[in-house]
């Protein structure tokens, strides 16, 4: 599935980089001239979209061989070599920035991944990610969270009932709301509810929903608010949480801690490509 989606974005990113050709590279190389590149670690970091380096230059030339020295998931420190191509000169620099804006962001989002779980350093919480995506790109920043170590909260809005702010005005109530979902869903469907007060959340509780949303609740707050939400429903905190703050959530609680921040405030991983 990943290499179907990095294929799709792929294809686009390199009509949208490559126009009518590459002109630089089209101007001072003939095409039989071949040459090596290698793609190293700049930073430290955990890898993610490696597949990329195949898939990019597989579309662009597939006479181009790949040697890839690490894996998705990998740790490396700055100075490790990723992958060695070995091709025309004209492809290996056509594709190289359209490949390295891929693994970099993806990279960024399982080095950050990884970072948040060590600095809240409670493995009886999940670190999740959101919906707040790039447009197109929302299955490889999932994907590169789970890289990192994270999981996934729902990937679009059929995949889960989430009743926000939003919902519950216009329902009029959490529980109009729930019980008019309720009717609508199979059981297989759960039902999130999101709450911003100690009443909404008592609420939430009397509509016996599956999974209680505490939003931008200081850590205090979420220890106070699980003493009267029952074990069978999950905890979970989201909304202001950053590297910043993570690690005041410690024992708060909660069974997970969903960020935003993982997909779209994250620093992509350093990584060059150099001709040797």
């Amino acid at each position: 599935m990943i290499q179907l989606e990095l294929t799709k974005i792929l294809q686009t990113a390199f009509t949208e980089d490559i126009g009518m050709g590459d002109l630089t590279s089209e101007a001072i190389f003939p095409e039989n001239d071949v040459a090596r590149g290698i793609y190293t670690a700049k930073a430290a970091g955990v890898l993610s979209g490696l597949e990329a380096i195949k898939i990019g230059y597989e579309i662009l030339d597939p006479s181009i061989k790949i040697t890839l020295y690490k894996i998705d998931g990998d740790v490396v420190k700055k100075g490790d070599e990723i992958a060695e191509v070995k091709g025309p000169v004209r492809a290996l620099l056509t594709g190289e920035r359209v490949i390295l804006n891929l693994i970099q962001h993806l990279s960024g989002i399982a080095t950050s991944t990884r970072e948040v779980i060590s600095l809240l350093d409670d493995p009886s919480i999940t670190i999740a990610d959101t919906r707040k995506t790039l447009p197109g790109l929302r299955s490889l920043q999932k994907y590169a969270v789970r890289c990192g170590g994270g999981k996934n909260h729902r990937f679009r809005l059929d995949d889960g009932l989430m009743i926000k702010d939003n919902h519950i005005k216009a329902a009029g109530s959490i529980k109009e709301a729930v019980e008019v979902a309720r009717k609508r869903v199979g059981h297989m469907v759960k039902i999130e509810v999101e709450t911003e007060t100690q009443e909404q959340v008592l609420k939430a509780v009397d509509a016996k929903v599956d999974v209680i949303m505490l939003d931008n609740r200081s850590a205090e707050e979420v220890k106070d608010l699980v003493k009267v939400i029952p074990d069978e429903i999950v905890v979970e905190v989201s909304g202001g949480i950053t590297p910043q703050n993570i690690s005041s959530y410690k024992n708060c609680g909660a069974d997970v801690v969903s960020l935003g921040w993982l997909t779209h405030s994250v620093k992509a991983l350093d990584i060059s490509f150099n001709l040797c």
